[in-house]
């Protein structure tokens, strides 16, 4: 009977070894929860059972890995896993090379963030800390990150990149140039995989190897396949120039723009700029500007009170390369120019894209069918690659003398929901609202807030303020949760027919504005929305439940680009009432 107990462990050894093969850990390689009360877990899984739970900061040893989950040595001598995208993982002392020419040092753990020096190949650096699939280093050359596939680390032979073929390359990467108008990347080198993105004609990539009429590249951080045909060589291509100034000029919208000394609204207050004033963008970073506001001076303001436009009418190519468009309602107009005033050459549906060849102001050039040219407002696309999304700007005209109702969700004795660092929603949902509430009455507009303090009030209460007033709108702004801890994102709830058009513009709206995942806007049967008489909606602005929204939910940015894209969604519902 021992005997089959032990040859029953054996095989569900074996079997958990199959299923969930594991990854050895590189020697010396420590991992520190980034969050509050980390739950490590049996198995790597949200199904296996939580046997600790650790606060933020507590390190371990890495004794390996199962895709996204992280084997850790435990205190008390056993072993568990936890989520990686919950842990910083670091390398003790350890040594590594760059595996190519002009290898780009970033800023920050993504191909979005600016270059700050090159690693030859060859040349040696000490790697830090790793983040998915970036590593942060020290080099002669400057510190930052660095994709973490092109480092080879030391005493480690170099394994050759396989083709599907079989076939093998150990050749230097090479860069080369898109020649056709679209290129589309697939998972696998076949025209029956499944599409991962697009590249524009123009677009250089890094080719890791090559076979059978099939390309392996590197593109936005990721790994993809395309057809050789389409790449051109370029010998001699020299590495990309310092970051420079965006060419972008930004022209201020509000009466008095305050100029800061970080991009943050926690940063000093340095300075004001006027309305009207123009400035080349230096840079820009979670949608706050760098600019030079007096000769030699640098300073930081809110990126949502400037209107762009190209230095000198010309566009600045970086901004346009590798972008799309999609369209957020059906029945869009594309027009002849940038203005509304323009006539009217082609209407595109939701979900329709296009790619995008120039910034006008507040319009987006983009390339019809035949190769025609047409412009769409900014403010009701979604763009995707690198140029900036546009939020309108103004909406006073919309928003002027409309009553509003602001309900901040929760308050007093209901605190709402939890979040997994211990954020309370009752609180965030007023910081929120008051956000709201100041934008609003800034544009005219003559808000209530059902509550300005933590205290509790009635469903009732809330709905009977919208009633007594006669609301234009009411909004209810809450904070979602759910068991699953991976679940993110924002929705908009309606409960009557005649909620859906103000759920639908301040989801479209919000959503766009702090680059969210759009869950949609959808029926909901909550009290405050089911008993209104009036235009209502309940929108939920992200999951307190999963970590990593949590942090970003609780960021100045967020919030501001949260309550801005309310009030552009509430503008634009009175705009097309």
């Amino acid at each position: 009977m021992e005997k089959r107990i032990y040859l029953l462990l054996a095989c569900c050894i074996l079997l958990i070894g199959t299923l969930f093969p594991l990854k050895e850990a590189s020697a010396g390689q420590t991992a520190a929860a980034a969050v509050d009360n980390l739950n490590i877990r049996s198995g790597p899984g949200l199904s296996y059972k939580v046997v600790d739970t650790v606060k933020k900061g507590a390190r371990f040893t890495v004794l390996g890995q199962s895709d996204e989950w992280v084997q850790l040595q435990l205190p008390s001598g056993g072993t568990g896993w936890a989520a990686e995208w919950l842990l910083t993982m670091k390398s003790d002392n350890v040594s590594a090379a760059s595996s190519v020419d002009n290898l780009r040092i970033r800023k920050g753990p993504g191909t979005g963030y600016g270059i700050v020096g090159y690693l030859v190949k060859g040349q040696a650096a000490e790697v830090l800390e790793k983040s998915g699939e970036w590593a942060r280093i020290a080099s002669k050359s400057g510190n930052g990150w660095v994709s973490a596939q092109f480092l080879q680390v030391a005493g480690k032979a170099e394994s050759p990149v396989k083709e599907q073929n079989g076939e093998t390359q150990n050749n230097p990467l090479q860069v080369k140039t898109v020649n056709a108008d679209f290129l589309n990347v697939r998972s696998e080198p076949s025209l029956s995989s499944e599409l991962i993105g697009k590249l524009a004609n123009g677009a250089k990539v890094e080719v890791i190897s090559e076979g059978n009429g099939w390309a392996l590249i590197t593109f936005s951080g990721k790994k993809g396949w395309v057809s050789s045909e389409f790449l051109s060589s370029q010998p001699g291509d020299a590495p990309p120039a310092e970051q420079k100034p965006s060419g972008v000029l930004g022209t201020v919208t509000a009466t008095a723009l305050s100029v800061r000394s970080e991009g943050s609204l926690s940063g000093k207050i340095i300075s004001t700029v006027n309305k009207g004033k123009t400035f080349i963008i230096l840079e820009e970073v979670n949608n706050w500007a760098k600019i030079e506001f007096s000769p030699g001076k640098i300073g930081w303001v809110a990126g949502w009170y400037l209107e762009k436009a190209a230095e000198g009418n010309t566009p600045a190519p970086q901004e346009v390369k590798e972008s799309w468009a999609a369209i957020l309602y059906d029945g869009t107009n594309i027009r002849q120019k940038p203005s509304l005033d323009s006539k009217v050459v082609a209407r595109a549906n939701k979900g329709s894209e296009f790619k995008i060849k120039n910034i006008s102001g507040s319009w987006y050039e983009i390339e019809l069918k035949g190769g025609q040219s047409g412009y769409i407002a900014g403010w009701i696309v979604e763009v995707s690659g690198t140029v900036p999304q546009i939020n309108k700007s103004g909406g006073e005209a919309h928003l002027k003398n409309k009553v509003i109702v602001i309900d901040p969700g929760h308050g007093g004795i209901d605190n709402g929901t939890t979040g997994v660092r211990g954020t309370f929603e009752k609180g965030l949902t007023l910081k929120t609202a008051a956000l709201v509430s100041n934008k609003l009455a800034a544009k005219g507009a003559k808000v209530i807030m059902t509550r300005d303090r933590d205290t509790y009030l009635s469903l009732p209460s809330r709905v009977g303020t919208a009633h007594y007033h006669g609301a234009d709108a009411f909004i209810s702004i809450h904070y979602d949760s759910n068991y699953d801890r991976s679940v993110r994102g924002m929705t908009t709830y309606y409960y009557h027919s005649y909620q859906k058009g103000l759920a639908g513009a301040l989801q479209a709206s919000a959503s766009s504005s702090t680059k969210s995942y759009s869950r949609g806007a959808r029926f909901g049967d909550y009290h405050v929305i089911r008993e209104n008489k009036q235009a209502a909606a309940l929108i939920e602005l992200g999951y307190l439940s999963n970590a990593e929204e949590e942090m970003a939910v609780l960021s100045n940015q967020f919030q501001e680009a949260a309550s801005t894209g309310i009030v552009d969604g509430l503008a634009r519902y009175f705009k097309e009432k």
